[in-house]
């Protein structure tokens, strides 16, 4: 299959965007969120697809009776903002879900989302990651997805990424705009990457006791099991090897799922001038992220 010509960044309310995220933007801010939606907002790669299968398990299980079981998570969780041709958008996928509650993800700065999460009071799970190991996991996406511009080298990537010249923007008023809001919002749970990887079922006991679920201890560990990261890698339902625009023989969709792996890229001069310039944008926040265990 011949792969349309890769997007173009343009600014779109102080956000950098591309047009696969905004061309259905009216449908997008008039989407009609209900009470029991659960809404997993992240910034890009800081396992938005984890988190859903987590949930997808914990509410609709993974039986083979259920048809769920041959449906592939991105359509059981859809992706609020997308809008690429000949695919069904987001919005309609939401709109069309079956289950309840609904579980949709998205990608949003907090000031972007639909109203009507809010007005409806809906819970909202956001996953945050920690910068470097963001840049260097959305380096690697942007190099395998064409839906997403061109990355150019890992340098220049690193810049744009520092600069929020990157799609959805600056993961550093992202992450930090989302936390101001859980001090106003108490239907957000904020988690950490970080916390998912060392101690995934103390992160599963957490969501559970927000989302007011009690599953018995053998389902917990069912569901930790099956979202094992190398379980996911190999399962087509959760490894979007089925997406076209997807190319993973450049780069998996799930690469790593480690922390930091930034080591391997950043040289000693970009990791200065990375601290020195995320202890400047994030002076004033009270946000404390681990780049290593």
């Amino acid at each position: 299959m011949e792969l349309p010509p890769r997007p173009t960044l343009f600014d779109f309310h102080g956000i950098s965007m591309i047009k696969h995220f905004t061309n259905n933007w009216d449908n997008i801010q008039s989407f009609e969120a209900r009470p029991d939606d659960i809404l997993i907002a992240t910034y890009p790669k800081a396992g938005t697809t984890w988190v859903s299968y987590i949930l997808d398990l914990l509410y609709f299980g993974d039986t083979t009776s259920d048809c769920r079981s041959s449906v592939p998570l991105h359509e059981r969780v859809p992706f609020l903002e997308i809008s690429v041709p000949s695919r069904t958008t987001g919005k309609d996928l939401a709109d069309q879900l079956p289950t309840a509650p609904r579980l949709i993800k998205t990608h949003l700065p907090v000031q972007l989302v639909p109203k009507s999460f809010w007005e409806q009071c809906s819970r909202i799970i956001y996953v945050a990651r920690n910068a470097k190991d963001s840049a260097v996991s959305y380096f690697h996406f942007g190099r395998m997805n064409h839906v997403l511009p061109e990355p150019e080298d890992w340098s220049c990537f690193l810049q744009n990424f520092m600069q929020g010249k990157v799609v959805f923007g600056s993961w550093y008023q992202h992450v930090t705009a989302w936390w101001e809001k859980k001090q106003t919002y108490s239907n957000l749970h904020y988690m950490f990457y970080e916390d998912l990887i060392e101690d995934s079922g103390q992160e599963i006991n957490r969501l559970c006791s927000f989302l007011g679920l009690s599953p018995t201890a053998e389902q917990k560990e069912h569901v930790r099991d099956k979202a094992r990261f190398d379980n996911m890698k190999q399962n087509k339902m959760t490894n979007f090897s089925s997406v076209q625009m997807m190319n993973h023989s450049v780069s998996p969709f799930l690469r790593k799922g480690t922390i930091g792996d930034w080591k391997n890229h950043f040289t000693v001069f970009q990791n200065e001038q990375f601290d020195e310039d995320y202890k400047n944008k994030m002076k004033n926040s009270a946000l404390c992220f681990r780049t290593e265990i």
